[in-house]
C-alpha cells in the first residue's frame, strides 16, 4: 500500500508522522498527543478560515474535510495509513506509543468510554454554545438555539466537576487520552468568552483540571503546533 503526500503541503521528513491541523480544540487533541508521547512528528497548517480544508488533496485525508489529519508512513504492518477524527487518532497514537491508554482492559473500556463522551457530548456542546454566543447572536432573534446550548454546556461542565471531585484527572491519578481530548475544549471557552454566561468559575474542579492540565510543557507547545 502507498500513500501519496500532498504535493501543497510536502514532507520534508516522509519517514515520520505528518500531521494536517489547525490550533482549534480538535487540532491541539492531536499536537498535544505527539507531544506527550514523543512521537517524532512533521505538522502542517491547514487553514480552515482560507479554505484549506476543502483542497481536494487534503480531502483525499479526509472527504468530510475536517481538520486534523494524520499520514503514519509506518503504520500496522509496517505500511502506511492515513487518519481522519481526531478521537480515533488518539487512540492509534494512544496504541503505537504504548502511552496514555490503560492496558488493564476494565480501566481501558472506561477510558474509551470518557474519550466518546468528548467526541459525542463535550466537544459538539460546548461547539454549539460558542457558535450562538459569540458568532450568531446578531444572525437571529430566536433565543432558543442560544438557550438550550447554554443549558447543556452547564449540564456538561457539572458531569465533568462531579467526575473530577475526587480524582486529579478524569481517570484517577494519571493522565490518559481522554484528557487530552476533554481539556481543549474546556480551554476553548476563553475563547468563546462564555464563562460568566456559563458560571465557569463555580466548577471548581474543572477549572483545576484545566489550569493543570496546561500547565505541563509538553502541553503548552503541543497547543501552539499549528496555531492559528
Amino acid at each position: 500500500m502507498s500513500i501519496l503526500f500532498p504535493s501543497r503541503w510536502p514532507a520534508t521528513r516522509p519517514d515520520i508522522i505528518q500531521l494536517y491541523s489547525l490550533a482549534t480544540p480538535n487540532g491541539q487533541k492531536v499536537g498535544i498527543m505527539l507531544e506527550e508521547t514523543g512521537l517524532e512528528y512533521e505538522a502542517h497548517k491547514i487553514d480552515i478560515m482560507a479554505g484549506d480544508q476543502f483542497d481536494d488533496e487534503f480531502k483525499k485525508l479526509n472527504p468530510n474535510s475536517k481538520i486534523p489529519a494524520l499520514i503514519d508512513p509506518n503504520g500496522p504492518g509496517g505500511q502506511p495509513i492515513t487518519f481522519m477524527e481526531s478521537g480515533a487518532i488518539l487512540m492509534y497514537l494512544a496504541e503505537k506509543a504504548g502511552h496514555l491508554l490503560p492496558s488493564d482492559p476494565a480501566e481501558r473500556w472506561e477510558t474509551i468510554q470518557w474519550l466518546f463522551l468528548q467526541v459525542a457530548h463535550v466537544g459538539p456542546m460546548f461547539g454549539q454554545f460558542g457558535h450562538f454566543f459569540k458568532f450568531a447572536r446578531e444572525k437571529t432573534t430566536d433565543s432558543y438555539a442560544l438557550e438550550r446550548y447554554t443549558a447543556e454546556a452547564k449540564r456538561i461542565l457539572a458531569v465533568l466537576d462531579q467526575r473530577l471531585q475526587a480524582r486529579e484527572w478524569i481517570m484517577g491519578d494519571e493522565m490518559t487520552i481522554a484528557d487530552i481530548a476533554i481539556a481543549p475544549w474546556v480551554k476553548a471557552l476563553d475563547f468563546y468568552e462564555g464563562h460568566e454566561t456559563l458560571g465557569t468559575e463555580s466548577f471548581a474542579h474543572v477549572v483545576r483540571y484545566r489550569d493543570q492540565f496546561y500547565a505541563r510543557p509538553n502541553v503548552k507547545k503541543g497547543a501552539a503546533v499549528c496555531s492559528i
